[in-house]
């Protein structure tokens, strides 16, 4: 994912991501024999990372931000950093890309599901139809997607993005009642022990510790996150 986010599809190959994760091209291509297999894991790898990696950031939040705005806020920068990106670079690529397209064509549902699942995790209770909270998750997503495009360009350099980002806030207030204002009975734990979850592959806005690389033994096969 770090080659995509640095040098798009094109210039993502094997050789370029076992030289990042310190790993022999036999060792890679042993556990990931082509490029695709090794697309695929990463994808896998970093969804979860980054689902877990959320969850945990909300939970360490103040009390006073553990609501939907601070949901919301640190969604956004999930969209707006580097992993976002090398999905949004695969996205770009797998139009034209007819061996690609395939591994790519259904991201966003599987993307939208985490989000789904995450957010009926932290907020079970909303002023909504119970089936009209997806289909606005959706619009949310959608709209991220879009400000994210733009914030790969411009860095929100105007404060555009930041003046959407505002107004969704507000309005999701009216939609989804602070964790304090739900019945005991109608709350979920947010989220794991922070100190559990790894932070690799979380925007760095996100992340107290961001680091990047990997140690990999020759036991088991290398993370795929240079990918």
């Amino acid at each position: 994912m770090e080659c995509l986010a640095d040098l798009g599809w094109s210039g993502t190959s094997t050789t370029e991501v076992a030289r990042r994760a310190g790993v022999s091209r036999g060792a890679q291509q042993h556990h990931y024999p082509t490029k695709m297999v090794l697309v695929a894991a990463a994808l896998e790898h970093l969804l979860e990372r980054q689902r877990l990696a959320y969850e945990t950031a909300f939970a360490v939040l103040p009390p006073e931000r553990r609501n939907v705005e601070g949901a919301l806020d640190l969604l956004w920068e999930v969209f707006r950093g580097r992993p976002a990106r090398a999905l949004l670079e695969l996205a770009v690529a797998a139009r034209t890309d007819d061996e690609l397209r395939p591994l790519c064509r259904d991201l966003n549902e599987r993307i939208l599901q985490v989000i789904l699942e995450t957010f009926g995790r932290l907020f079970p209770a909303t002023n909504m139809p119970d089936d009209a909270v997806p289909t606005m998750l959706r619009g949310v997503f959608a709209m991220f997607v879009g400000l994210s495009v733009q914030h790969a360009l411009d860095g929100d350099a105007e404060g555009h993005q930041k003046a959407v980002l505002a107004q969704v806030k507000s309005v999701a207030r009216l939609i989804i009642p602070a964790p304090s204002d739900v019945p005991p009975d109608a709350r979920t734990d947010a989220a794991p022990d922070a100190r559990t979850i790894p932070w690799a592959n979380l925007s760095p806005d996100l992340s107290p510790d961001a680091r990047s690389g990997d140690d990999s033994g020759t036991a088991e096969p290398p993370t795929p996150e240079g990918a």
